[in-house]
């Protein structure tokens, strides 16, 4: 990275790890730009000690995270993948694969993260007769309540929840927010649904409580170590859809990231802040 940001004014940046000792070896840095959402890959503190202004870009593929949340969620629900393979292996088993299978309508979805992509899936889960709880200790009740989802504290949200589905940043907060004590309070029914961030769930623990039985089935795209080891546990996990971190993308979203990215480098290129700014440097 320090090789390759030499003579870099702004760098784009997508998962390489910007640290305080690649800021300290680009003196001549202005401006760092992740072009994705996540920015966790990134020193602020160090930026900031710098003068070096960051940015992202939040909301290019907020639709497309948000369809395929529902996109898993439903196949989780009507057993699409198992069905799918039972067919191919010559089978004609439909209630033999697919039971049980409950009615849509009425269950009841627990979104963990209630920002933009969460309020989304909030606003998807609705027309399908879902019952959605809301759980983001930085959204404030009256906030999720007109966006049609119930406030809710965390455990009330595992306990509760046929289908957790989780939409929180990486930090030192929400770091294996998701663990075997949490996935302990789960229903022996439900589903868990991650599209955020590999690291907010235990993988491993994930994968024994599918063995286990603990819960009944997880959709990942994203994972602690990606591309995920050919040796992971969860890879033989029971009902499991695994997704190659591919939820944010259309080409449609492609298009606009690109875009907005170099359009943010132009502003910090000319002194301008710029729309999203993850910090505000002193010099």
């Amino acid at each position: 990275v320090i090789r390759a940001g030499a003579d870099a004014d702004v760098l784009l940046v997508n998962l390489a790890p910007i640290t305080a000792r690649v800021f300290a070896a680009l003196p001549k840095l202005r401006g760092v730009v992740r072009y994705g959402v996540g920015y966790d890959n990134v020193d602020l503190h160090a930026a900031t000690a710098r003068g070096v202004r960051v940015a992202n870009i939040p909301d290019f593929c907020t639709p497309e995270v948000a369809d395929h949340t529902l996109a898993l969620l439903l196949a989780l629900a009507r057993k699409v993948i198992p069905l799918d393979a039972s067919v191919r292996a010559g089978e004609w088993a439909a209630l033999g694969v697919a039971r049980p299978i409950r009615r849509l309508a009425g269950q009841t979805v627990g979104l963990i993260g209630f920002g933009r992509i969460g309020r989304e899936v909030a606003r998807r889960c609705m027309p399908f007769g879902l019952r959605v709880l809301a759980y983001d200790r930085y959204v404030d009740s009256d906030t999720i309540r007109a966006a049609g989802a119930i406030p809710a504290d965390l455990e009330t949200v595992l306990r509760e929840s046929d289908f957790v589905s989780i939409h929180v940043p990486l930090n030192a907060e929400t770091r294996g927010l998701i663990n075997a004590a949490a996935l302990r309070k789960m229903k022996r029914t439900a589903a868990l649904i991650n599209v955020a961030r590999g690291p907010v769930v235990n993988t491993l623990d994930l994968a024994y409580a599918l063995h286990q039985g603990q819960i009944a089935g997880a959709a990942l795209d994203v994972f602690e170590i990606e591309p995920l080891p050919l040796d992971h546990p969860i890879r033989q996990a029971p009902n499991v859809i695994l997704q190659p971190h591919v939820a944010w993308y259309s080409e449609d979203a492609l298009r606009s990231l690109q875009r907005a990215a170099a359009e943010e480098a132009v502003r910090i290129l000319r002194s301008h802040a710029p729309l999203h700014p993850l910090n505000e440097p002193s010099c």
